[in-house]
């Protein structure tokens, strides 16, 4: 199975259980990037662990190369000598170690090859990580713009909050009832009141009337 296969496997497994426990979108999209994240690191180190393989068949490579033209030149120097049962010998051990050389030869076109799709996948799921955080900004700015606009609009069409409004209705139309009352229970008392006051002259007016009169009594007598 492929690293990008096995990735998208992972992913889908971790968003469907986000969905089933209604997570909100910016768990998900942090979920999805560590994931991405961590699979970088995986074929990272996978490749590191080829390369390093690569490298210890290619030594193996030069050596038995290396141990393939000694043998070629003892199978001529027992040719010079004429020992063919010495030459015969050093071929054999010359083409074992080329059927061992070209085994050698094919696991490292096989590493080369290996090491190439790791570079794509590398190169891909790098270029989808820088894709995904920048976007992950975008989308938590308009999850979180989205949950207040939810919420708001929750408490617009909130039925709780119009009846509680109606409420406040009810009791400013109390209030009014209780100040017309009140203004009701004023009209008319700055008339009865001023009439009060032109009584309250004419009783006192009255009064001195009669202490005039009482007095003019007294002196005449």
């Amino acid at each position: 199975m492929g690293i990008f296969s096995r990735m998208g496997d992972i992913i889908n497994a971790n968003l469907n259980s986000a969905l089933e426990k209604a997570e909100d979108p910016e768990k998900m999209i942090r979920l999805m990037i560590q994931e991405m994240e961590d699979t970088l690191v995986e074929v990272r180190s996978a490749t590191a662990k080829c390369i390093a393989e690569k490298k210890e068949r290619g030594r193996l490579l030069s050596r038995l190369k290396e141990q393939q033209a000694d043998w070629a030149r003892k199978a001529e120097m027992a040719i010079d000598k004429d020992r063919e049962d010495l030459a015969r010998a050093a071929l054999a051990e010359k083409t074992a170690l080329g059927d061992r050389i070209k085994y050698l030869q094919e696991e490292l076109d096989q590493y080369e090859e290996q090491l190439a799709k790791y570079d794509d996948d590398i190169a891909k799921l790098q270029a989808k990580l820088t894709d995904a955080r920048n976007r992950q900004r975008a989308l938590v700015m308009r999850h979180r713009s989205a949950t207040h606009q939810l919420k708001t609009r929750r408490h617009i069409h909130n039925d709780k909050i119009d009846q509680m409004l109606q409420r406040f209705d009810s009791a400013e139309q109390r209030i009014d009832h209780i100040e017309s009352e009140a203004e009701a229970l004023d009209m008319g008392r700055k008339g009865e009141s001023l009439e009060s006051e032109f009584r309250k002259l004419e009783r006192d007016e009255r009064v001195e009337s009669e202490l005039e009169e009482l007095k003019s009594k007294k002196k005449a007598k």
